[in-house]
């Protein structure tokens, strides 16, 4: 009898299927775009067969928290993110989306942050999404609409008032018509000035499509320090009223008088799951990153700029040691470099392992691929979860990571086929050393790639070989209707 024939073969490897389950021997094999069998395939052949014993094979991780909407046109071939294994991205979070938006000239106040050129903005969102196809980028990626996005596109520069009831109309048209288009939900970022201003009624309102949609609701909560615990109501509030799932973003308690509350915030969460999805994403660093802002400053015990458009020479800096050959405090400092970036050390690790561990929390890298000098969690958050808070200090089990990684995401995210290792599902696949990987980006150098990533698959193309990248540009927009 002949036996089977594949285009790939990964041969005696540990098997984690992104389940949670733990790991187990196994080969697997890939036909096209996906998995055609997992088990053992002594008798079977393929085009290409490698040998992976002594390493691990996981679903490749799913970023469920990124701002690449971008870079998945400028730089394509998604480096920083093909390094640490991910081969799906969720963008368009913290209510800063491409689209809908086609208002003229660049991008300002925080669609800057993302976007430094109004090249990558779309007037809809099957027209962002056609550029993304076209310049056909090396990994997956799916797409939330933003909030802010939105009340740029209806309300322009007059952004410092709630929406009247004809904006909030058409606001929810907009967002209908995206979802309509494939997005897969609703992202707000109520900290920041553009969508401060709006009510719950507002976001509740606008909302509403999700339902009839299948989609989620995932926010950047009004307030992740002193009011943290109000900021979770209103986001529970707003996941009832719409009736769908909610996504707390980055979820953290911010500054040093806020430092264990997590045990507050994580309670509350438990006892909000009896009544209504509710997940959450997590990155593993005590320092956060966003515009520069003087709240956020107050609450930092030490701050760096990413990037600054008056003073691009301070990107990589100490905001005190500016401030100080200024003359002027750092409160004082941030009228005369703005508009810029920067990064925050104002978290607790204590509470950064707390949430990590909490049931329902995922892995986002929460990057910014535009930085001129990024945080690190660019380029090293997810081999930070396996080599620092696996391997090392034994904060999650090998095979919890990365469900949290993959399978969890994907349910979340309502990606079909992806984030778990079974025959029929899509070749999504991540070959690591658990004993070797660990993040190389720091605070001083954060563009270092990771090591101990050996294999990355994308639609059963060879992304990374080696710990190399090739040249295949296999990945794909994940849209509501087409995962």
């Amino acid at each position: 009898m002949e036996s089977p024939s594949y285009d790939v073969i990964l041969r005696n490897g540990s098997v984690l299927d992104g389940t949670g389950k733990p790991a187990f021997p196994a080969d697997i094999a890939i036909a096209g775009p996906r998995l055609a069998k997992i088990g053992t395939l002594e008798l079977a052949r393929a085009t290409q067969e490698i040998d992976v014993r002594g390493l691990t094979v996981a679903p490749g991780f799913i970023d469920v928290h990124a701002h690449d909407d971008a870079a998945l046109i400028a730089r394509p071939d998604m480096t920083p993110k093909l390094t640490q294994g991910v081969t799906t991205v969720i963008a368009g979070n913290c209510g800063i989306s491409s689209a809908p938006c086609s208002r003229p000239g660049s991008p300002s106040g925080l669609l800057r942050q993302v976007f430094k050129s109004g090249h990558f903005m779309a007037g809809t969102f099957e027209e962002y999404v056609s550029r993304v196809r076209g310049a056909s980028p090396a990994i997956n990626a799916g797409f939330l609409t933003g909030h802010t996005t939105l009340r740029v596109q209806v309300m322009g520069d007059d952004l410092n008032r709630g929406a009247t009831d004809a904006e909030i109309a058409e606001m929810r048209r907009l967002l209908t018509s995206c979802l309509e288009q494939g997005a897969l939900g609703l992202s707000t970022g109520l900290f920041y000035p553009p969508a401060r201003a709006a009510s719950t009624r507002e976001v509740i309102e606008i909302a509403a499509p999700l339902r009839a949609h299948g989609g989620i609701y995932v926010t950047h909560m009004r307030n992740e320090a002193d009011l943290v615990i109000d900021s979770l109501e209103e986001s529970l509030e707003i996941g009832r009223a719409v009736g769908v799932p909610v996504v707390i973003s980055h979820h953290k308690c911010m500054g040093e008088r806020n430092f264990g509350r997590s045990t507050e915030t994580l309670s509350l969460l438990s006892r909000a799951r009896s009544r209504q999805s509710v997940a959450l994403d997590v990155y593993p660093y005590t320092a956060g990153s966003s515009v520069l802002d003087k709240d956020l400053v107050s609450l930092a015990s030490k701050t760096l700029i990413t990037w600054c458009d008056p003073y691009p020479e301070y990107a990589g800096r100490e905001l005190g040691e500016i401030a100080r050959e200024l003359g002027r405090t750092p409160i004082e400092a941030v009228a005369a470099l703005e508009p810029a970036g920067a990064l925050y050390f104002f978290m607790s690790e204590a509470d950064v392992i707390r949430i990590m561990r909490s049931p329902e929390a995922m892995i986002g890298s929460d990057g910014m691929p535009e930085d001129q000098h990024p945080h690190p969690r660019l380029w090293g958050t997810f081999p930070r979860v396996l080599g620092r808070y696996v391997r090392e200090q034994n904060v999650l089990s090998l095979h919890d990571a990365v469900h949290r990684m993959t399978g969890l995401s994907a349910q979340r995210f309502g990606l079909q086929g992806r984030g778990v290792l079974a025959a029929g599902n899509y070749a999504d696949l991540c070959v690591f050393d658990s004993q070797a990987v660990l993040d190389l980006a720091t605070f001083e150098q954060p563009t270092r790639p990771a090591v101990g990533i050996h294999y990355v698959f994308v639609n059963g193309q060879m992304a990374v070989e080696r710990g190399t990248p090739t040249a295949a540009r296999a990945g794909r927009v994940l849209t509501r209707e087409t995962n």
